[in-house]
């Protein structure tokens, strides 16, 4: 026959100061859920769940690039490189011409000739070149969140050396740095499309639940209907059919 806890090990009917501190802990532990708030419980719970805290971290690293954009991006957005277009990535090396060891990555020079049956222009590594990628460099300057003044960025090669992690495009504009001023686009669309949701969701949800019957009906019918729309489809006619000659500024509230 199983004994409870404060059955075994007493002697004349009381219990230690060993067998007490595990009852006790729990019991207040309990007590401590019971008189949570909600906020509270949802971070017990949120703190459990593995992937949403990686989650987490991966969007906060990404709305960081995003925020500071100017300062992650080697270059600025509209920077072009006239003479290097369709510019494959640059390669980092940690190994030099000699087979030794490096700890500060570099970049080689280049060297570009055109191809003579296809006009394309040809791109190889002059190996007598060799240009250090530093962290904290001075470039390009630009103004942080739209009012510091500077010109460092977190990475950058030694002049006259170039680093272009994703290449160049057509007209010689440094893609890495291109995608990451256009995240800073991409999630604050979401973040405010969002946010105008949420604000929708509780007046029709308020005038859905204050009057009821007839207006209550209509709007779920509404929303319904709303919701079994497939939402690529969608969004690529509501892409199509912003007008062209719409400004930035209008289009990005239009998509939002």
């Amino acid at each position: 026959m199983i004994r409870p806890p404060w059955r075994s090990g007493h002697v004349g009917g009381a219990r230690t100061a060993v067998e007490e501190a595990p009852g006790t802990a729990e019991s207040r532990e309990m007590e401590a859920y019971y008189v949570a708030s909600q906020w509270q419980l949802i971070w017990r719970k949120f703190r459990r769940h593995r992937l949403a805290i990686t989650g987490s971290c991966v969007l906060a690293v990404f709305y960081f690039v995003a925020i500071f954009a100017e300062f992650v991006a080697p270059y600025p957005a509209g920077l072009r490189f006239q003479e290097s277009p369709h510019h494959p990535p640059s390669r980092l090396h940690f190994v030099d011409e000699d087979g030794r060891f490096r700890l500060q990555p570099f970049v080689y020079g280049v060297s570009k000739e055109r191809d003579p049956e296809t006009l394309e222009l040809i791109y190889t590594e002059d190996k007598s070149a060799r240009y250090p990628v530093r962290l904290f460099v001075r470039g390009e300057p630009y103004r942080l969140l739209g009012a510091i003044a500077s010109d460092i960025h977190l990475f950058g090669a030694e002049e006259p050396g170039a680093v272009w992690l994703f290449g160049t495009e057509s007209i010689g504009r440094d893609l890495f740095s291109r995608t990451i001023h256009a995240a800073r686009v991409s999630l604050s669309i979401g973040l405010l499309g969002v946010a105008i949701t949420f604000l929708i969701g509780i007046v029709l949800g308020g005038i859905s639940g204050y009057f009821g019957g007839a207006v209550d009906t209509a709007i779920q019918r509404l929303i319904e209907f709303l919701i079994s729309i497939p939402t690529i489809p969608l969004w690529m006619a509501l892409g199509a059919a912003m007008p062209q000659d719409w400004p930035v500024l209008r289009v990005y509230f239009g998509i939002v």
